[in-house]
């Protein structure tokens, strides 16, 4: 560290100007003339995230044109029975895992750089990614009713290929230029390259459609409305009402900018309010529909799969409001969570037991159930992942607090059961820009500990850049954020943030990774 000089953050010289003011070397300067090639990479993208949030989109991005550039063919050719599936089957799964894997890593990159303290914003570029991965979900479910059933070819190839769309429709809205996001390239004519290429890859999906729209007919009907089958439509309906709304609220602000001249802000409240009863739809199915029967779910069923299940989630919700939950979103949530749980774990139960009784050990036992039907209990584990996330969105949200206080030199701040304490103000240099580094000692923990958020200047940026410092525990994370500051160096603002379970959706991130492996392996077979 330098010796203090400092501008104060609100200086009315140009920001350019000001890392020149920070005493932070031997006479080296920051701000040398703009390389006439560029700016350089965007400061918030130098980060290890970044190495592998662009390559597990584009991996999930181009995987999905396996099973499109099947069901083309099926579609050309008129061989439209089932095998398609099953040969694209591992790769649809692999593409929807990298989607995810993308997903997670961008809410990680996000939660750890941008300096909001958040994970997902409902930014033109996450809704890119997110809406293929909300389509696919819906076809990785829906085929299972045409292997099974042969119903609803129709509409798994209009899935596959909407699936297909809606990622080239999220490189259009990447390279195109046509938002304004920190994922966004900037404006250029590959743009309008990338619109054409979609609108031909729709026309000609379409007309393909047409021809075979007879042959597509599925040969099963549906029997019931209380049946897997409808489980799963019902799924699949809330799937593509969810792509149906985040694609809606993205382009709305461009459509009313092209037709109006207005550009209209659409942002968390609209997406929160139309996707979180869908999510929870979802998950309340996740829990029924492996469990309740194919054609027609008899009374008998019903009552042996699910009664445990729902008295075992009605209890998990009277416990939450005793122990303090008042949040009626996060009881609904976390009662839901613990339902499919159930009923998860007493269909593994039941298959387990039934190969106890046969001689096996609790180890054979176990291990034979997840190699021999490794698809459907893959499916549970990423089940599992997902609800773990759940969870951890949930926390986050519900039991989260902040605050964002100035502070002199001495003086602490009190939240979550920390005391943080403004210690002093330096100034120090990197290789590539100068910083301003508040030092900061947190108590309340098992012992003093010291945290360091700062401020960044580079040369070829307008505005600082923050630099967070963060815990990360299992049960919560703390969070510093550094704000203005004076000349003397004598007080400064910081956010502070006591961030709940964030942790827990990184950890279902994982799971959901286990369960993805353990579906793709090769199912084993009985000897005959």
């Amino acid at each position: 560290m330098a010796a203090l000089d400092l501008h104060a953050h609100r200086d009315p010289a140009p920001p350019r100007a000001r890392p020149r003011a920070l005493s932070v070397g031997a006479g080296r300067s920051r701000l040398s003339p703009i390389p006439p090639d560029g700016r350089g990479l965007n400061p918030l993208l130098e980060d290890t995230g970044m190495i592998t949030h662009p390559i597990a989109l584009y991996l999930g991005f181009t995987g999905f044109t396996v099973p499109f550039a099947f069901a083309i063919a099926a579609l050309a050719t008129g061989r439209l029975s089932d095998t398609w599936i099953a040969l694209t089957r591992r790769w649809t799964i692999t593409a929807w895992y990298f989607l995810s894997l993308g997903l997670l890593i961008g809410g990680w990159w996000s939660y750890h750089v941008l300096g909001w303290g958040g994970y997902w914003a409902w930014d033109p570029v996450e809704n890119a990614a997110f809406m293929p991965w909300l389509t696919g979900t819906a076809f990785l479910h829906s085929v299972m009713i045409q292997e099974r059933r042969r119903m609803l070819k129709l509409w798994n190839i209009s899935l596959v290929i909407l699936t297909f769309s809606l990622t080239l429709f999220g490189t259009f809205l990447t390279r195109s230029g046509v938002i304004a996001s920190v994922h966004a390239f900037t404006q250029g004519s590959i743009g309008i390259m990338f619109l054409g290429f979609l609108a031909l890859v729709v026309l000609l999906a379409l007309c393909l459609l047409a021809w075979r729209w007879d042959a597509l007919r599925g040969q099963g009907e549906l029997d019931s409305v209380v049946s897997r089958e409808s489980a799963f439509l019902l799924n699949n309906v809330m799937l593509v009402a969810a792509a149906f709304t985040v694609f809606f609220g993205t382009v709305f602000p461009l459509l009313s900018e092209a037709v109006r001249g207005v550009k209209v802000s659409v942002g968390a409240p609209f997406f929160n309010a139309v996707n979180v009863p869908l999510f929870l739809g979802l998950i309340f199915l996740m829990g029924v529909g492996p469990l309740i029967a194919w054609r027609r779910a008899s009374p008998d069923n019903l009552r042996r799969n699910f009664v445990g299940p729902i008295l075992i989630g009605i209890a998990a919700a009277a416990i939450f409001y005793f122990v303090g939950v008042r949040s009626t979103l996060a009881i609904l949530t976390l009662s839901l969570t613990v339902f499919v749980a159930a009923t998860i774990g007493l269909d593994f139960w039941r298959a387990t037991r039934a190969r106890l009784r046969t001689g096996e050990s609790v180890v054979r036992a176990t291990t034979g159930l997840l190699a021999r039907h490794n698809r459907r209990y893959g499916g549970f584990v990423v089940h599992l992942g997902i609800l773990v996330i759940a969870v951890g969105v949930t926390g986050s949200q519900a039991w989260s607090v902040q605050t964002e206080t100035t502070l002199k030199v001495g003086e602490a701040a009190n939240i979550g059961g920390y005391n943080v304490r403004f210690d002093r103000l330096e100034a120090a240099e990197e290789s590539n820009h100068a910083k301003i580094v508040g030092t900061f000692t947190v108590g309340g923990t098992r012992r003093p500990a010291v945290m360091q958020p700062s401020k960044k200047y580079y040369p070829q940026e307008m505005s600082p850049i923050a630099g967070v410092d963060y815990w990360i525990g299992l049960k919560e994370d703390l969070y510093l954020v550094l704000g203005d500051f004076t000349r003397d160096g004598q007080q400064a603002t910081v956010k502070i943030q006591v961030n709940r379970l964030v942790s827990v959706i990184w950890i279902g991130g994982f799971i959901l990774t286990l369960g993805t492996l353990l579906s793709v392996m090769p199912e084993r077979r009985k000897a005959a």
